[in-house]
């Protein structure tokens, strides 16, 4: 994810191991190459252009578009978004920090900004190992890869995000002996600039208005599996 929410840093704090998955197919309409922040005029979208991207590429094959100087235009737009906001010097820092970097694929400017992320806030994977799945060399697709990774890993939970629960064969898990589980967001409100909190936004927010403070906010635990799954089918709309 480029320079991700809040939750993605949760899973990381709930991490002995984080493995960037980045040689999966890449996806259009997700947040791989975008991100949401918030301004005067309502949520907008900082967006990493990807012109010469081939269906059925990999993460870790897109390329950068190196003709357009997007990089200055995200700036540009973080810049007004936060003008106000008592840290946008600190949130500025980080983003140059990833932009100084000879990032050439997707897979390395999403690893680079989630670093960052990481390494501004006290303590927030500092006991964390850090991971590509890309250098461990595991075949396999969807869950059975995920198993070999957690096989190889010698690991005994998989923590996982909410969109797991479409496609992850759960009792395959079981069967090895692996718990899943998935985040159970807390969702923390924080003073925020434009409007009603929303915690869906990239963690360049969290920084500009809370500063290394902020860390305080990154506090969500985790579910099992059955338990998050019953959960979801009582919400409202869920059948």
């Amino acid at each position: 994810m480029y320079f991700p929410w809040i939750g993605m840093l949760e899973q990381v704090r709930c991490s002995d191991i984080f493995v960037h998955y980045d040689d999966v197919q890449f996806s259009r309409g997700g947040f791989c190459n975008r991100v949401q922040i918030k301004t005067q005029q309502g949520i907008r979208w900082l967006t990493v252009p990807l012109p010469g991207q081939k269906l059925g590429q990999n993460i870790n094959e897109v390329l950068l578009d190196k003709t357009a100087n997007w990089q200055r235009s995200h700036i540009e737009q973080l810049k007004q978004a936060y003008a106000a906001a008592p840290f946008k010097r600190d949130m500025l820092d980080v983003v140059d920090s990833v932009f100084s970097l000879p990032n050439k694929t997707l897979a390395d400017l999403t690893q680079a900004s989630m670093e960052a992320l990481i390494r501004y806030f006290p303590g927030l994977g500092e006991n964390t190992r850090i991971l590509k799945s890309s250098a461990l060399n595991i075949p396999g697709t969807s869950t059975q890869r995920l198993i070999e990774l957690c096989n190889a890993l010698d690991v005994s939970k998989y923590v996982t995000g909410h969109g797991a629960r479409n496609y992850l064969d759960h009792e395959a898990f079981e069967e090895i002996g692996v718990s899943v589980f998935y985040m159970d967001y807390a969702l923390n409100p924080y003073p925020q600039l434009h409007g009603e909190f929303t915690p869906y936004v990239s963690a360049l927010d969290l920084i500009a208005n809370r500063g290394p403070s902020g860390a305080a906010e990154i506090g969500s635990q985790t579910c099992p599996w059955r338990e998050f799954l019953d959960r979801a089918a009582r919400m409202p709309g869920k059948k």
